[in-house]
């Protein structure tokens, strides 16, 4: 078997430079869905309903892609097609999502537009981001892969910066952020439409950029995968299989997520009852509040990149993963507690520091714990769905912890909190590998 070759920068950045336009896809997914919804006429008891579908997606889209596009060999090459058709498939989503509220459809059917169409969203949005991994590992030798692994992170968050600051901007240069009753405001809407723009746009850059090894190539610089017997490959065996840190660690995943799950689903009113008094979607209020807290986003963001670059200092990974929790559980507790939207920066500085910890410390103790154990994809694959499990139980949850609480989305940040303390706490169930 050939060794790959070194790739050039810009040959790496060309690889990946379509996360940019995935990423603020989903930026302004996550900023502007339970606003959207509680638009058109969703009560916030049911806001985290909504969200079962993003993770429950990605669960079911990735694995289906990662294999389908092993299988596929086109001139075009054997990802891009897949990266193409999501692309284009969310980018007509992306337009017609912010208009729910005016075709002159009645609450509910509105209401059931915009959940078919943010399923339509999440599926192709991971269609299109899983063949930027997937060429990486296809064309990337060992020594280059962690360069380009970092090129990806920075335009991951680049975008998401982007995505997150679009309504704000677009109000700031006057479109306007109010709308009749069940009508998201235009500049939503015109958020959506640029974010489309720019996704298609950097998926041609790579397509025309990016040109795939042809089968007779890709073998050269890639060993054929050993036939493994039918026990050995089995997931339930190899989940059987796998050492208790796995577990542990998806026990500390499982607390994290389910905490941003409840952050996504409900800051957006958190923030509008406690700088601006009010959880009304009809109101100029509501709308600004939902338009500065895609501003907090982008500043926790830039916060996490800031805060990753602090965590190798620590001599320890598990007190940098349990501290980082800790940081991020004050965060949610402040919320309530900052009254004026400047002192709302201090609280999302603090949550990037647990988002910054959740992308890189839980990746690092698993693979650790499974060196020897063999089958380390179908295992990292696995072990995503302690990604999207606790998400998805938490948004079945969402109405029964929402009344518990108290009846407000403020209120939720102490859920998500407790939630962190308790991820913070499993930290130390983790036992260090010697």
């Amino acid at each position: 078997m050939k060794q790959k070759p070194n790739l050039p920068f810009w040959s790496l950045w060309n690889l990946s430079f379509g996360f940019f336009g995935v990423q603020i896809a989903y930026a302004l997914q996550s900023a502007n869905i339970s606003s959207i919804f509680h638009t058109l006429g969703a009560d916030p008891h049911d806001l985290s309903y909504f969200w079962i579908l993003p993770p429950l997606m990605g669960m079911l889209v990735q694995p289906i892609v990662g294999s389908l596009s092993d299988r596929t060999w086109t001139r075009f090459g054997r990802r891009i097609p897949y990266l193409f058709v999501g692309a284009t498939l969310a980018v007509i989503v992306m337009c017609l999502l912010p208009n729910a509220g005016s075709f002159g459809m009645s609450v509910s059917m509105a209401l059931i537009f915009g959940l078919f169409a943010l399923m339509l969203l999440d599926t192709s949005l991971n269609m299109a981001m899983q063949p930027f991994k997937m060429m990486v590992g296809d064309m990337v030798n060992e020594e280059q892969k962690g360069k380009a692994y970092s090129i990806q992170s920075f335009l991951c968050n680049a975008g998401s910066v982007g995505g997150y600051i679009f309504p704000f901007l677009f109000t700031w240069l006057g479109v306007k952020n109010v709308a009749p009753k069940g009508v998201v405001p235009d500049s939503v809407i015109w958020s959506f439409y640029i974010g489309a723009a720019i996704l298609i746009a950097c998926v041609v850059y790579t397509t025309l950029t990016v040109r795939e090894w042809a089968p007779k190539d890709y073998a050269e610089y890639n060993p054929a995968p050993a036939e493994e017997e039918e026990g050995k490959s089995n997931w339930f065996t190899l989940l059987k299989r796998a050492p208790q840190n796995f577990w542990r660690i998806s026990l500390v995943q499982f607390f994290c997520w389910a905490a941003f799950l409840y952050m996504w689903s409900y800051v957006v009113g958190a923030v509008s009852e406690t700088v601006w008094n009010t959880d009304d979607p009809e109101t100029e209020a509501y709308q600004t509040a939902r338009n500065w807290t895609g501003v907090l986003y982008a500043i926790q963001a830039l916060a996490a990149v800031a805060w990753a670059t602090l965590i190798p200092r620590f001599k320890n990974i598990k007190t940098a993963y349990s501290v980082s929790i800790l940081l991020g559980a004050l965060g949610f507790v402040l919320i309530p507690f900052c009254h004026d939207q400047y002192l709302q920066i201090v609280p999302f500085l603090l949550i990037g520091c647990v988002w910054a910890a959740m992308l890189a410390c839980p990746f690092t103790l698993v693979t650790n714990a499974l060196q020897g154990y063999g089958h380390m994809g179908a295992y990292l694959g696995l072990f995503n769905c302690a990604i999207c499990l606790p998400q998805i139980i938490a948004a079945a949850c969402g109405g029964f912890v929402f009344n518990m609480v108290g009846g407000t989305q403020s209120a939720m940040m102490f859920a998500a909190a407790m939630l962190l303390v308790a991820g913070s706490a499993s930290v130390f169930l983790i036992r260090d590998k010697h």
